[in-house]
């Protein structure tokens, strides 16, 4: 094994969170400095900083030629799926989220909404410039609606996000130069990074004989979400739910419109759909997002039980990957299992929840 591909590998990953974390304590202290909300730099420029790995590295993928394109659609797909059964599932098995936060119910419908317009974008094989160009004036659009929205949020919801970004100390000159330092000096560790990142993963896809995608999916994908799960399992251990929820649902908004958007927008030819990727990959992220509607919509609460089968769900999505990969022999079985048992019943549970819980949010209302 080359150990100049593991090291350049480990050091711009290493470079991602760095610059991840510089670029979102620059952004947010200089846009509160400004005098915008803390929830609205909460549900943007946290949410959106926290993706800025994905950025970097997909973009740098598209600009690599067809063998990065894979691991620039992989690294969404992944993220977005990392996102949801990786992120809330350890943030729910820590302690259950009961979300407060309205904008929510408009966010969760919004992210399947982007989920399924991007797997029929890629239905001809390729997201294309003006596919991206749809996507990146999606977030445009959101971000002015983020924005007004927030407007009309209780006091409670304010006060979280405002103690969870110290607002109450006011900003010297000092603190600007600083706080641009750290914008800026983020924003070049990240594209470092992202370039070495995306070096290393690609000679690890040649040195083991995996396709791209499957790397994208994989290490990549996890790798460009740490930020994502260190600040919402972080927020769920001070209790603050609606970071901790808010901060993946954005995140996964910002990946489908801004990331993969910018990333078919810069890609000479866009972005290439590998058969395997819509086949399997994107209907399995759209899944992941239609999964999310019953647990967000019935009392607003991620349980303990919801947390750690959404775990369970990314041991069994990364191991499938894994056997296909190396076309184990225990994939027929394996695949049988999942799609006539697992699957069904895991649908059927979520749609019993939900009648229950609608049938008794009618009777209170009756009441």
């Amino acid at each position: 094994m080359d150990i100049a591909t593991i090291v350049l590998f480990i050091l711009g990953l290493a470079l991602l969170i760095v610059g991840a974390e510089g670029l979102v304590r620059g952004a947010s202290r200089m846009a509160l400095g400004l005098g915008i909300s803390p929830l609205v730099v909460g549900l943007t420029v946290v949410a959106f900083g926290t993706s800025a790995p994905e950025l970097a590295v997909s973009i740098q993928s598209a600009l690599a030629g067809p063998s990065g394109a894979d691991v620039a659609l992989g690294n969404v797909v992944g993220s977005n799926i990392a996102n949801v059964l990786l992120i809330l599932g350890i943030s729910a098995a820590i302690t259950p989220l009961v979300v407060q936060q309205q904008l929510i119910r408009l966010d969760v419908p919004l992210m399947i909404g982007a989920s399924l317009l991007v797997f029929i974008m890629a239905m001809d094989g390729v997201i294309s410039r003006i596919d991206g160009l749809l996507l990146f004036s999606g977030i445009v659009i959101y971000t002015v609606f983020a924005i007004y929205q927030s407007r009309k949020e209780s006091a409670e919801v304010q006060q979280e996000y405002g103690a969870e970004f110290d607002t109450g100390k006011p900003q010297s000159l000092s603190d600007w130069i600083k706080n641009m330092l750290l914008l800026v000096g983020g924003l070049a560790l990240l594209v470092l990074g992202a370039r070495w990142l995306v070096d290393g993963a690609i000679s690890f896809a040649r040195m083991f004989g995996v396709s791209e995608l499957v790397i994208g999916l994989t290490i990549v994908a996890i790798g460009t979400s740490l930020p994502e799960i260190a600040t919402s399992i972080i927020a769920a251990l001070r209790g603050e739910r609606d970071i901790a929820v808010g901060n993946v649902v954005g995140s996964n908004l910002f990946n489908l419109l801004s990331v993969l958007g910018l990333s078919s927008i810069v890609a000479p030819a866009g972005v290439n759909v590998a058969p395997a990727a819509l086949n399997f990959d994107l209907p399995v992220m759209l899944a992941v997002a239609v999964a999310c509607l019953p647990i967000f919509f019935t009392g607003r609460l991620i349980a303990r039980w919801e947390g750690w089968l959404f775990l369970g769900y990314y041991v069994v999505y990364t191991l499938y990957l894994v056997l296909a990969a190396s076309q184990h022999d225990i994939l027929p079985a394996f695949s049988n299992v999942m799609g006539l048992f697992v699957l069904p019943l895991t649908a059927m549970t979520l749609v019993i929840l939900a009648w229950r819980a609608l049938r008794s949010e009618r009777r209170t209302a009756a009441s």
